[in-house]
């Protein structure tokens, strides 16, 4: 995708709705295709969408093109939104769940026990996570949680390709062995 068009982003900064919509036009696909691929339903990354291009709309001011060209910067903003969005979500989630309440519920497919065992198995999981480094956590994250390419984690990082596949691997390796002392010191029953 070729940068944009600086007469029309100068338009789209003092207010053109016309320059407005060319802009959104022209790079709205790409926002909604990131931000579907963190939620993973249109409905939803359409909402995505919106929320996105309304912080594009307020930040644009801060867009220069010394820092890269539009489209990069344009991702960044959307990524860094549904990256945000994706966490709070998650912590809202976290926040309401009651191991009582699943308790009281079962689903049609797995019985309060299972329900409670794969809820502990998730805690288990986040636990290790957060035990690691954050220069091997952030690659896991958003590699094998956000669905990210390897490619869009070391732009999303600002590191080299090669960098992020090392530390996803290193990540992994870590967070294996982590998680079976772990096991070993709780000794869960099966």
């Amino acid at each position: 995708m070729s940068d944009i068009d600086p007469d029309l982003l100068r338009r789209c900064r003092e207010g053109d709705q016309a320059a407005w919509r060319d802009l959104v036009a022209t790079h709205g696909r790409r926002v909604f295709n990131l931000a579907y691929r963190f939620v993973g339903r249109v409905d939803e990354a359409e909402d995505v969408t919106q929320e996105i291009f309304v912080k594009v709309y307020r930040a644009l001011g801060s867009y220069r093109p010394t820092d890269g060209s539009f489209p990069a910067w344009l991702t960044t903003v959307a990524r860094h939104h549904a990256i945000d969005r994706y966490r709070r979500r998650r912590d809202e989630r976290l926040v309401a769940e009651d191991p009582a309440a699943l308790a009281a519920v079962p689903s049609s497919d797995e019985g309060p026990l299972r329900l409670l065992e794969r809820e502990e198995r998730r805690h288990f999981v986040h636990r290790g996570l957060r035990s690691l480094p954050a220069t091997l956590r952030e690659p896991i994250l958003l590699c094998d949680l956000e669905g990210l390419s390897v490619e869009e984690a070391a732009a999303s990082l600002g590191i080299p390709v090669g960098t992020v596949k090392s530390r996803l691997n290193r990540g992994r390796l870590e967070l294996a062995k982590r998680l079976l002392a772990a096991r070993g010191r709780s000794a869960p029953t099966s």
